[in-house]
C-alpha cells in the first residue's frame, strides 16, 4: 500500500468536530454486571473484556452478566487508554473500565480508530475518562468514514495476523525445546537425572568445559574516546531475551573501548549472571563485541556446537539461574557458573542438527515480527494521515472491497 504525501487536505474543511462527550449516546451498566479480575476463568462459554491490553482478558460462565444488545461499542480503559473495538456479545471486567457507544452520525469502527488517533496524556494509574471526553472529535460525512474504517481495518487485521504467526511460532519453540533437550533426535531412551530426564547416551559437563569463560568489564565512561561514535556491539543485559541471536546492542564503544574491554568473537553465548534479569541468554553475530560485568559469556570449544549450546542454556536456563547466591541482587560468579553441570548430546553432529532445526524456527520467527513491526508503523501512519485528512482513501493503492462487505 502506498500513500501519498503531498499533503492535500482532502476535503478537510466539510469535517464536522465535536467533543466526545457529545459523541457519545447513554450506556448504563446495570450493577452486576461486571465481573472482577479474580473471578476470571480461563475457560468459559463468554469472554471478558477489560481494560487490559489483550482483547480478551478472560472468561466466566455467568449468562446473566453478558451484554448482549449493546454492541458494537467501544470499550475503554479508564487507568490504562487502552481503546478496543468489540462487535461481539460480552462480559465487562469491573476495574476502570467503560463503555463507549457513538451516536448514530458516527460508523463505530471509525469512532474507534478515531479515538485511537487522540492523544490522551498520561496521568499514570489515574483515571483518564475525563480527559478523554473533553477531547475533539473531527469526522466526514458516514459514507467517508466508512471507507476510512474499512482501510484501517484491514491493515490492523494484517497486524494481528502476524502477531498469531509469531506467538504460534513462539510456542512451537519452546515444545520444541522442551522436545529436543529431552529426547535427542536419535530415538535413543531417556534417563533421568538429577536436572531432569535427557537422552540416555547424553554425558554432563561442566559449564567450564564448554569452552572458555569470560565475564565482561566496562570501559570507564568517563572517557568519551571509549564511546563516541563507537562501531562494535557493548551487550548489556536489556540488549537480551528478545531473540537468541544479539543483532543489536544499545550502546556501543569504539576501538579504543574495545582495547580495554574482554572480547567476544562471533557466536559467543552470553549468559546474565547479576541483576533481576538472571537468566536472560544471547549468542552473538558480530565478528567482534564485548559484554558489561553483568554478564558471563562461553566461547564455545571445537567440541561442541556454539548454537547447540546457546539454546540449551535458554531451555535451561531457570536451573542455571538457580544456582546465584542469596543476596538483595542475585549474583551468580564466574566460578560458580563454570561449575554447573549440565547435559549435552557427546555428538557434535546431533547437536548441529538440534541448532538447525530452532534456528528455522527462530528465522520464521524473526521474519513475522519484522512483518508486524512494519504493519505497526504503517497503521500508524496510515491512521495520523487519514484522520488528519492529510491523504484520501480514494488516494490509497488498497481494496477494502472484503472488508465493506464483512
Amino acid at each position: 500500500m502506498n500513500a501519498p504525501t503531498n499533503g492535500s487536505s482532502c476535503g478537510s474543511r466539510d469535517w464536522q468536530e465535536r467533543a466526545v462527550r457529545d459523541c457519545l449516546l447513554p450506556f448504563e451498566i446495570e450493577v452486576g454486571k461486571k465481573v472482577f479480575a479474580r473471578d476470571y476463568k480461563t475457560n468459559g462459554k463468554f469472554p471478558i473484556v477489560d481494560q487490559g491490553q489483550s482483547l480478551v482478558a478472560g472468561y466466566t460462565d455467568n449468562k446473566s452478566a453478558v451484554i448482549a444488545d449493546g454492541p458494537p461499542v467501544v470499550v475503554f480503559g479508564d487507568h490504562t487508554r487502552v481503546f478496543k473495538f468489540v462487535d461481539f456479545p460480552f462480559v465487562i471486567g469491573a476495574d476502570g473500565t467503560k463503555l463507549l457507544k457513538p451516536i448514530p452520525e458516527l460508523d463505530p469502527k471509525f469512532f474507534y480508530f478515531a479515538c485511537l488517533a487522540l492523544d490522551i496524556p498520561s496521568r499514570g494509574y489515574n483515571r483518564h475518562f475525563k480527559i478523554l471526553r473533553e477531547q475533539s472529535l473531527r469526522y466526514p460525512e458516514k459514507s467517508e468514514q466508512e471507507k476510512i474504517a474499512a482501510v484501517l481495518w484491514k491493515i490492523q487485521r494484517a497486524v494481528e495476523i502476524e502477531d498469531a504467526i509469531v506467538r504460534n511460532a513462539r510456542d512451537l519453540k519452546k515444545s520444541l525445546l522442551r522436545y529436543l533437550f529431552t529426547h535427542g533426535l536419535r530415538g535413543e531412551p531417556v534417563k533421568e537425572t538429577e536436572i531432569g530426564p535427557v537422552p540416555e547416551s547424553w554425558v554432563d559437563v561442566k559449564i567450564g568445559g564448554l569452552g572458555q569463560i569470560v565475564t565482561g568489564t566496562t570501559p570507564p565512561t568517563a572517557n568519551r574516546g571509549f564511546y563516541d561514535d563507537g562501531k562494535f556491539q557493548f551487550i548489556a543485559p536489556a540488549d537480551l531475551g528478545q531473540t537468541t541471536f544479539i543483532y543489536r546492542a544499545e550502546k556501543k564503544i569504539t576501538e579504543k573501548g574495545l582495547d580495554v574491554s574482554r572480547v567476544l568473537p562471533r557466536h559467543a553465548v552470553c549468559f546474565v549472571c547479576i541483576g533481576s534479569s538472571v537468566g536472560k541468554v544471547g549468542v552473538t553475530i558480530d565478528e567482534v563485541s564485548a559484554t558489561n560485568q553483568q554478564i558471563n559469556s562461553v566461547i564455545v570449544n571445537g567440541e561442541h556446537d556454539a548454537l547447540f549450546v546457546g539454546y540449551l542454556f535458554a531451555f535451561k536456563s531457570n536451573y542455571i539461574a538457580s544456582f546465584t547466591s542469596p543476596s538483595p541482587v542475585p549474583i551468580l560468579s564466574k566460578g560458580k557458573f563454570e561449575e554447573i553441570r549440565i547435559f549435552v548430546s557427546p555428538d557434535k553432529g546431533e547437536q548441529r542438527e538440534i541448532a538447525d532445526v530452532l534456528q528455522h524456527v527462530d528465522r520464521k520467527i524473526e521474519i513475522h515480527e519484522s512483518k508486524k513491526r512494519s504493519l505497526r508503523d504503517l497503521f500508524k501512519t496510515t491512521l495520523h494521515k487519514l484522520m488528519s485528512a492529510q491523504i484520501c482513501v480514494k488516494d490509497l493503492d488498497i481494496d477494502t472491497s472484503e472488508v465493506e462487505a464483512a
